[in-house]
């Protein structure tokens, strides 16, 4: 579909699919992409649409990383193309999460921004939870993990054992309430830089984190906890 120029009514777009560069995104996926309305891909995040097998309604970025072939192949689709000089002050992922904010969806999943350079993945990770994106339901799936944005109450998904960490991000979270977790937390807080949620475990196949100030990144990163039988999630 062609997205919704800024500023238009967009209310009919609930679910945008960012595609990120980094390392190349092969499927299967940790999880089931929604149905998008729209997607935008960040750059290289361009070569992901074809093994994930969707078209792409706009491109933006400095696309320096985007071969010429690529290109003028989205050109031809009638993709939207928006250029960004190569000396800015945003990255690729941050023009591509403006565009996003700018149709107001429910929901956004970023595919990619794994590997690569260890400098994109932490300011891209930090990025998904910054003040701008506050308004937007942000997950995103890199490589092999689940990373989800909690602000207020957000569930989780995943196999009984599956091992989940809570990153406070951007200063502490305060007043987490967790239920599906093997280690529960109850109106606590998390100050930033703390290691407390690393390594907790879903004690079921849908859990709950609440945050009443602030912010934590989830991080499931597709592995099961040591101690857990290897069995547990098809239980």
């Amino acid at each position: 579909m062609v997205p919704p120029t800024p500023g238009s009514e967009s209310d009919d777009v609930t679910q945008v699919v960012v595609l990120a560069g980094g390392d190349p995104v092969l499927p299967p996926l940790p999880r089931a992409l929604p149905s998008p309305d729209v997607v935008i891909a960040a750059d290289s995040g361009l070569a992901a649409a074809d093994a994930l097998h969707l078209d792409v309604d706009r491109l933006v970025g400095d696309l320096d990383s985007v071969t010429p072939a690529d290109l003028a192949r989205a050109r031809d689709a009638g993709v939207e193309v928006e250029l960004h000089p190569v000396d800015k002050d945003r990255t690729d992922l941050a023009i591509a999460l403006d565009a996003a904010t700018e149709l107001t969806p429910a929901a956004v999943t970023v595919v990619g921004g794994h590997g690569g350079r260890l400098d994109h993945l932490l300011g891209g990770t930090s990025l998904l939870a910054a003040p701008a994106y506050a308004d937007l339901s942000i997950v995103a799936l890199m490589g092999d993990a689940v990373l989800t944005v909690i602000r207020g109450s957000v569930p989780l998904s995943g196999r009984v054992g599956e091992l989940v960490s809570l990153l406070p991000i951007h200063g502490p979270a305060r007043g987490i309430v967790t239920q599906g977790l093997q280690f529960p937390l109850d109106d606590e807080e998390l100050p930033a830089g703390s290691s407390r949620g690393i390594s907790n475990v879903l004690a079921s196949t849908s859990a709950a984190v609440t945050v009443t100030d602030g912010a934590l990144i989830a991080v499931q990163p597709g592995e099961l906890a040591p101690d857990t039988d290897p069995g547990a999630g098809t239980r």
